[in-house]
Parts: structure tokens; C-alpha cells; sequence
């Protein structure tokens, strides 16, 4: 896959499916039409386009859990003050459990 849905804050968008599909595609857009710069060489179809968006945005609506969780966990400062005082530590791990169970992964 040419993005990570992991870190995308906004859901995918057809420019996504598009790399996604042919990583070096040179397009630009008018509107909602693409150009193909490239002359589309590959010759990826709208409806390429529209399956291949839907599947982005089912698997960045999955990690909604995992969004969550990163926003609440606790920052790399307290992570690398717990790594020299016990109770740091200790108040971490109970943080990270308690958000784990807030945001539960699916199954």
C-alpha cells in the first residue's frame, strides 16, 4: 500500500486511491476529474478508483480505537521520565490499561 491509514487524522480521499493504486501515477485534478500527466499508463479505471477508496476508508474507520488511544497516551517526555522512577512507570502502565480498555481493539 502506497499510504498509511495509521496515521491519517481525515478519512482517504480519491488522491489516496489513486497512489494507492500506482504509487508513481503523475495526475492532477479539475474538480473532481483527474488529468492524467502521465497519460494513465496503467490504465486504472473510475471504478478501480471508487473500490479502491472504499477499502482505505473501511480500514482507516477500523483503527478508530487506534486513533483514540494515541491521543490520550501518555507523551514521549513522560515515557522517558518513567524509564528512571519506578512509580512513573508503574502510573504509566495503569494509564495505558486504562485507555486500552476505554478504546478497545475490535476483534
Amino acid at each position: 500500500m502506497a499510504i498509511n491509514i495509521k496515521n491519517m487524522i481525515k478519512p482517504p480521499i480519491k488522491h489516496h486511491a489513486v497512489t494507492s493504486l500506482k504509487l508513481d501515477a503523475e495526475f492532477t485534478w479539475s474538480g473532481d476529474e483527474i488529468i492524467w500527466t502521465d497519460g494513465n499508463p496503467t490504465n486504472i479505471t473510475e471504478e478501480q478508483i471508487a473500490t479502491k477508496l472504499a477499502e482505505l476508508i473501511a480500514e482507516w474507520e477500523a483503527l478508530d480505537y487506534a486513533r483514540k488511544r494515541k491521543a490520550e497516551y501518555p507523551t514521549i517526555e513522560e515515557l522517558v521520565v518513567a524509564l528512571y522512577d519506578t512509580d512513573d512507570k508503574a502510573a504509566i502502565e495503569a494509564k495505558r490499561a486504562e485507555i486500552k480498555l476505554k478504546y478497545p481493539k475490535p476483534q
